[in-house]
């Protein structure tokens, strides 16, 4: 008997707007991501209002999956995937978000992608929003703020439910919809940046359109999942948490308190209102803290109670400290300012690797909710060489992921419910939050760079043969 269970999910996650390319094909429109130009990790993307003659939107080509699907999943085939997590671009179904007929160009293009998975064996992961909100939603709404959107996504949610009965069994709502209670996560989460256009790490910090946002991408997922448990009882729905693991920075009692204030503000809200159906009861401590005032409408507790999740997946690179000390050290590398912990290591771009924060974290979240879980997103950005030989050879990827899995398996010893895994960016993309290649992910290598040039020939790395073994022994032999 292996520790993970045997109909274990194995398999690798991306996004739509990272890795599909073709950006105004077959009658796509822009979306939040398209208006985002390359950047690095010391010079930030920035968002326009217009595309920008001249200048280099990553998202526009990306790696091309949208003529290359067929040689990238059979590429997963052979690493024996038996999940592929990837999204759907709103904008290629409905351009501007407000069509009241989908567009038949885009939904046939899924149509492919998930028949090729059915041919190899692979069962799609399917996320709805991830991160590519029409473009003219935001112009006009000023994204999530507007509540017409909550029609506009439902709109959106049936039209795919209905056109992919049979081909997709499980679904996730919003990718990282935490990523709103963070300034940042205003950009690509909400979309509450009208009439923005800069760098995204200096977008002006507005909590009560935020949070405001996040209240009606909460509805719009409950009732997604409410319809789709009324009309697909064959479907399974999940939330998606971007979730980073924070300790205090000493055993001060007021370190411990931050510390608790910060967990539950970035890692707990959203998903104690999509888990358990309604606000905590420390949510107007954060809405008082920001100046906050959320506009609810008669029946909108009924609608959170009645889409509550069937199963939570999160998001895992790293951890950070929390100290109560203002003056404290924030660090510059995470993607939640933090201190720096002198017991781990970090990444080329400052994250700190943390395996057994995983595994904290994974009884953390069953404890508290005690539904199945899956891992998907988990990985390493980092800069591969490719050898004179033609091989790539990313034994520090092996390792990262190595050190992840067996803290999951621990987790699993210690009664976790775990269902699957899906390591981010199993094939290079785009990176989301600085807008660069050469920042990689994947098992395979796509032949593309920061300058916008490549061939886009995919080459296997080391990792490809590494995880295809892990896959093998049912994470096993590591």
């Amino acid at each position: 008997m292996g520790t993970f269970r045997e109909d274990f999910l194995w398999g690798g996650a991306v996004a739509a707007n990272q890795f599909e390319g073709a950006w105004n094909v077959d009658g796509k429109g822009a979306s939040v991501s398209d208006m985002c130009t390359n950047g690095s990790h010391t010079v930030p993307k920035r968002l326009t209002t217009k595309i920008e003659e001249g200048t280099l939107y990553p998202s526009h080509e990306a790696i091309d999956f949208y003529h290359h699907y067929e040689e990238d999943i059979a590429l997963f085939a052979e690493m024996g995937f038996k999940v592929f997590r990837t999204s759907i671009n709103w904008t290629r179904i409905f351009p501007t978000g407000m069509e009241k007929e989908p567009n038949e160009a885009g939904l046939a293009f899924y149509d492919k992608v998930f028949d090729c998975c059915k041919k190899h064996g692979i069962e799609p992961l399917v996320t709805i929003s991830h991160y590519e909100l029409p473009y003219a939603l935001v112009e006009k709404y000023n994204g999530w703020e507007g509540r017409e959107l909550i029609e506009y996504f439902m709109n959106y949610c049936k039209a795919i439910f209905a056109r992919y009965e049979g081909k997709v069994k499980y679904w996730l709502t919003f990718n990282e919809i935490n990523a709103g209670t963070m300034p940042l996560g205003a950009v690509l989460s909400t979309g509450t940046v009208k009439g923005y256009s800069g760098p995204v790490n200096e977008v002006p910090d507005k909590p009560q359109e935020r949070f405001q946002a996040l209240h009606h991408q909460f509805l719009a997922s409950a009732l997604a999942v409410k319809y789709a448990h009324d009309n697909y009882p064959e479907y399974k729905l999940g939330n998606m948490i971007c979730f980073v693991t924070s300790y205090p920075a000493t055993c001060n009692p007021a370190d411990i308190i931050a510390n608790q204030e910060h967990m539950r503000e970035v890692n707990w809200y959203c998903s104690d209102v999509q888990v358990r159906g309604e606000y905590p009861a420390y949510a107007k401590s954060i809405w008082d803290k920001h100046g906050i005032t959320i506009k609810m409408e008669p029946g909108d507790d009924k609608i959170l109670k009645e889409g509550a999740v069937d199963f939570y997946t999160f998001s895992y690179y790293m951890s950070n400290i929390i100290s109560s000390d203002p003056k404290a050290d924030k660090g510059d590398g995470n993607l939640i300012a933090g201190g720096r912990n002198p017991y781990l290591e970090a990444s080329d771009w400052g994250w700190q690797i943390d395996p057994q924060g995983l595994r904290y974290t994974l009884n953390e979240i069953y404890d508290r909710y005690r539904i199945p879980l899956m891992v998907v997103e988990n990985g390493l950005g980092a800069r591969d060489e490719i050898e004179a030989d033609g091989s790539i050879n990313d034994d520090y990827r092996i390792d990262y992921l190595r050190k992840h899995i067996s803290e999951m398996r621990e987790a699993v010893k210690d009664g976790v419910d775990l269902l699957g895994y899906t390591p981010w960016g199993c094939i290079d993309l785009v990176s989301a939050s600085t807008g660069e290649m050469a920042k990689r992910y994947g098992f395979i290598y796509v032949e593309k760079y920061d300058d916008g040039t490549g061939t886009l020939a995919r080459r296997k790395k080391k990792s490809f043969d590494w995880y295809k073994q892990v896959i093998a022994s049912n994470g096993e032999d590591l």
